[in-house]
């Protein structure tokens, strides 16, 4: 028993500490690559799109369609 621990410590401390820091500077540089201030931007100001005024019908919407529940202000 001692034997298992003693080798997934070893692992811990050296491999799996290094993937796991590999994966984070991977994931920070994904995150602020060039480019994707727009992206982000945009999917943050997702909840104010229709801030003002309600979003507009699709032409291809039954007026009676039970699956489009979305709320209209």
């Amino acid at each position: 028993m001692m034997e298992t621990y003693s080798a997934m410590r070893e692992f811990a401390d050296s491999w799996a500490l290094l993937a796991l820091t590999l994966f984070f500077l991977g994931v920070i540089a994904w995150v602020f690559r060039p480019g994707s201030t727009r992206e982000y931007r945009d999917t943050a100001d997702i909840p104010f799109r229709h801030d003002d005024e309600p979003a507009p019908r699709d032409q291809s919407d039954d007026e009676g369609a039970a699956c489009h529940k979305e709320a209209r202000t």
